[in-house]
C-alpha cells in the first residue's frame, strides 16, 4: 500500500484510535509492512534481479535448477499463496478503518442534529419572547 494510505498523525480521532489498536498487535503490523513493500517497486525490482540471476546462473552456471525452473516456480508459488494472504489481511485493516470513520461520523451527525434541534428550540424561544415584548 502506498505511504498516502498511512498518514503519520490522522486528522480524525477515530482513525487515531483505530492506529493506536493496530500498532498492539505485531502481527498486524507485520502484515502492513509486508504489504507496503509488496506494493512497491522496490519490491519489483528485487524480484527481476533474483529471477534473471537465478535464470542467467542455471543457465550458464551450474545448474542446481534446470530449464524450466521447477524449484523457483515452486518456491514464487508459495510465495503467491503467502503475499495473498496478507493482502487479504491488509484489506481487512482498510475494511476495519473505514467501518471506523463511519461509526465517527455516525455519532458526529447524530451530535450535530442534536444541537442543531437544541439550537432550533432556542432560537425559537428568542423569537417568541421578542414578539410578547413588542
Amino acid at each position: 500500500m502506498a505511504e498516502v494510505d498511512h498518514p503519520a498523525k490522522p486528522h480524525n480521532p477515530a482513525l487515531a484510535e483505530h492506529r493506536a489498536r493496530r500498532r498492539e498487535r505485531l502481527a498486524l503490523r507485520f502484515a502492513d509492512s509486508l504489504t507496503t513493500f509488496a506494493g512497491s517497486m522496490g519490491f519489483v525490482g528485487l524480484h527481476l534481479l533474483w529471477f534473471g540471476a537465478w535464470i542467467v546462473i542455471n543457465l550458464v552456471g551450474p545448474r542446481f535448477d534446470p530449464f524450466p525452473f521447477g524449484l523457483l516456480t515452486m518456491i514464487v508459488s508459495l510465495e503467491a499463496i503467502f503475499l495473498s494472504t496478507f493482502v487479504l489481511i491488509s484489506q481487512n485493516r482498510v475494511e476495519e478503518r473505514q467501518q471506523a470513520v463511519a461509526e465517527h461520523h455516525y455519532h458526529e451527525t447524530a451530535l450535530l442534529e442534536r444541537l442543531l434541534r437544541e439550537n432550533t428550540r432556542l432560537t425559537e424561544e428568542v423569537h417568541a419572547l421578542v414578539d410578547r415584548s413588542q
